[in-house]
Parts: C-alpha cells; sequence; structure tokens
C-alpha cells in the first residue's frame, strides 16, 4: 500500500474580513517534492475578486489528473507494446452539474488524447482505441471515481 500527501495552506490576508465572506480563497498547495502550487476556489464557483483565476481550482486539477493518470498508462502500455511515441497532448474537459442524487458534482470528464507516433510504429484507429480502453482501465484515479471518462481518441 502506498500513502501520498500534499499540504494545503491558507491563511486569511490581513485587513480582510472572514465573517462577511469576502476574504480570498488563495491559497497554497504543497507536495512531497517540494514544489508549490497556487491554488484557489473556481471562479465559476465564488466569483472574482474573491477566487484567483490564475491560480489552479480544485475542479481544474481533477480533470487533469484524470488526464495525467490516463496518459502515463497509455505511454506504458504503448511502450511495452512496441509503439514509439513522439508526442502525447490532450485537452480534457470536466462537466459540473447536478447528479441523480441533486448534488452538484464533476458529472463527466472527456479526454481528447492526440497521439503522434514515430512512423514506423503507426497504430490502426482500432489498436489505439483499444490502448486507451486498456489504459483507462488501469488508471487508479478513474477506478476511484464515480464520474463518467470518456476517451475520443484522434489517430495522427
Amino acid at each position: 500500500m502506498s500513502k501520498y500527501t500534499a499540504k494545503v495552506i491558507w491563511s486569511l490576508p490581513q485587513g480582510e474580513s472572514f465573517l462577511d465572506n469576502t476574504y480570498s480563497r488563495g491559497h497554497r498547495w504543497q507536495f512531497d517534492g517540494g514544489i508549490e502550487v497556487m491554488a484557489s476556489s473556481s471562479p465559476h464557483v465564488v466569483p472574482i475578486p474573491y477566487s484567483v483565476s490564475e491560480y489552479v481550482d480544485p475542479e481544474e486539477a481533477f480533470v487533469a489528473s484524470v488526464s495525467s493518470c490516463h496518459m502515463l498508462w497509455f505511454l506504458a502500455l504503448a511502450s511495452k507494446a512496441g509503439l514509439e511515441i513522439s508526442a502525447y497532448h490532450d485537452h480534457a474537459q470536466g462537466v459540473m452539474a447536478k447528479n441523480q442524487a441533486g448534488k452538484l458534482a464533476m458529472t463527466e470528464i472527456t479526454l481528447f488524447p492526440e497521439v503522434k507516433f514515430a512512423d514506423h510504429t503507426t497504430p490502426s484507429q482500432q489498436q489505439l482505441d483499444a490502448l486507451h480502453e486498456k489504459a483507462h482501465s488501469q488508471c487508479f484515479i478513474a477506478n476511484s471515481i464515480l464520474t463518467e471518462v470518456r476517451v475520443v481518441s484522434t489517430l495522427t
């Protein structure tokens, strides 16, 4: 079993009021490798200036974590299959809507991976789709959530 940690650090900015709900939601995420990421609530949830639009919000991070996990599994599986990849790009999208219980939730994530293979190893669309399907089934993050995750792959 493995454990993963992250520190989330927020403090009330000097001169701001907490009780009237006009405080900044800007905060920091610290990870064990030493990197810090500036984070905030989403401007779609908490309006600017209380959200910081330049910072990563939890919803974006959630979508990115699903996309990243899928990509890492896809790269590993392609390498094992002898398929050489020179680039991988995904423009993942998440949809926030009410779920079946009527609660606001990330109800759908769609991955749009574009994979560039070396000329001598380009698979068929069917092989590409099978690799993405297997990557999706292996992704720890996708296996940990209720959100529907779709993959719309493009062979380039």
